[in-house]
């Protein structure tokens, strides 16, 4: 098992086990750990060679949700922190130093709802107080589960941090953490050379915890065991998915 995959069955685990029993709030910890990858990536910063990411996060939660979390705090930052790492690592972004977690109260959040905020902040070598880059601290996204889908805890947290697969032809092709576009055209992550495919057919996406597939007008539509979709769809292992004449199977791994 690589080093990404045992974080993430860290983080999974934490939900299963003795996370899931000790909360019972909206908040989980799969969820705060998908939308603070979510936030590193969309505050990058370019350099002549590198991507830059923050290395400082702040969880704001409400006084409620940050009382459940009192006792396993210092364990889950440091998971969180591991599992940023790790992503950046894999996506092949740049960090000054490694990722720092902290959590703050904020009584103005309702239950299930939590804000980040992100900086990047140099860690100078001597007992100087860290640098703040520039104008690097973002505004605080605040981010509510109110919309979580209505599946088991366990089948969430796995869908989050699983590999996933399309099996096609005998072919094992795995879909990037930010989901793939299937078509015959060779611009989409997902290529196949069915005639009756669309150039761009359908879309595979993560979303709440889930993973969505979607109709992006293809003539022909999408069939999902056996059944043409009208609008995007959670997809579950072992589902097939029918495009023009190529049947693919969603899998975890």
């Amino acid at each position: 098992m690589s080093v990404l995959r045992s974080l993430e069955s860290k983080i999974a685990g934490l939900v299963e086990g003795t996370f899931s029993r000790a909360f019972r709030s909206e908040v989980r910890p799969v969820e705060i750990a998908r939308r603070l990858a979510r936030e590193m990536e969309e505050h990058k910063s370019f350099s002549v060679s590198r991507t830059y990411v923050p290395n400082e996060y702040v969880v704001y939660l409400s006084p409620r949700d940050r009382e459940r979390f009192a006792d396993y705090e210092e364990a889950l930052a440091g998971e969180l922190a591991g599992y940023l790492l790790e992503f950046a690592r894999r996506e092949r972004l740049a960090m000054v130093s490694r990722p720092v977690i902290e959590f703050q109260t904020d009584g103005r959040l309702g239950l299930g709802e939590f804000g980040i905020q992100t900086r990047v902040v140099h860690q100078p070598p001597d007992d100087a107080p860290p640098a703040e880059v520039g104008n690097a601290g973002g505004r605080t996204m605040i981010h509510s589960t109110a919309d979580r889908l209505s599946e088991p805890l366990q089948e969430r947290a796995r869908a989050t941090f699983a590999t996933v697969l399309l099996l096609v032809d005998g072919k094992r092709l795995v879909v990037g953490p930010s989901g793939a576009t299937i078509g015959r055209s060779r611009q989409c992550d997902v290529v196949l050379t069915d005639p009756n495919v669309s150039r761009q057919h359908a879309e595979l996406r993560p979303r709440g915890g889930s993973w969505v597939l979607s109709d992006l007008g293809a003539t022909n539509g999408v069939v999902l065991n056996g059944r043409r979709i009208d609008a995007p769809e959670v997809v579950r292992p072992g589902d097939r998915i029918e495009l023009g004449t190529s049947t693919l199977t969603f899998e975890l791994e």
